[in-house]
């Protein structure tokens, strides 16, 4: 595995769980809405804004976190989605957020995004296997 490639394999290995998480409702509200666990809505939003993407300007993560072209306007959307919450939560408490109308169209996006990235990986996956598997091969 080449250097690039691991980078890409250590981002992503933050961004699909926060992406998958914004796309299941029932974990939000089992998750988020406990006070005893350590997730909550403020640790999606710094993986996908400050530590490991700008999902406002997601362009230039793409080879980093981001596979293609399509993963980074479905992040784009999703921060765009993210913005409009933020607006109809102005305490910006999880519950709140997890009831503005405009949350549906976040789980909707992230469901999206969640299916591409995952897609991709496992397209990845399966070269890398199959790179493996020929080169392995008597020749």
């Amino acid at each position: 595995m080449d250097d690039d490639m691991l980078i890409t394999a250590r981002v992503r290995i933050h961004l699909v769980p926060a992406v998958l998480a914004l796309a299941n409702p029932p974990w939000q509200r089992d998750v988020w809405l406990d006070p005893s666990t350590f997730e909550n809505l403020d640790h999606i939003f710094h993986t996908l804004f400050d530590d490991f993407c700008d999902a406002d300007h997601p362009e230039r993560y793409l080879g980093i976190g981001l596979r293609t072209e399509e993963e980074v306007a479905l992040m784009r959307q999703l921060g765009a989605a993210l913005d409009t919450v933020q607006s109809e939560a102005p305490n910006e408490r999880d519950a709140e957020y997890l009831r503005a109308d405009s949350w549906p169209q976040v789980v909707a996006v992230a469901g999206r995004l969640a299916q591409v990235m995952i897609a991709n990986d496992l397209g990845e996956l399966l070269a890398l296997h199959e790179a493996r598997v020929s080169s392995e091969a008597p020749q």
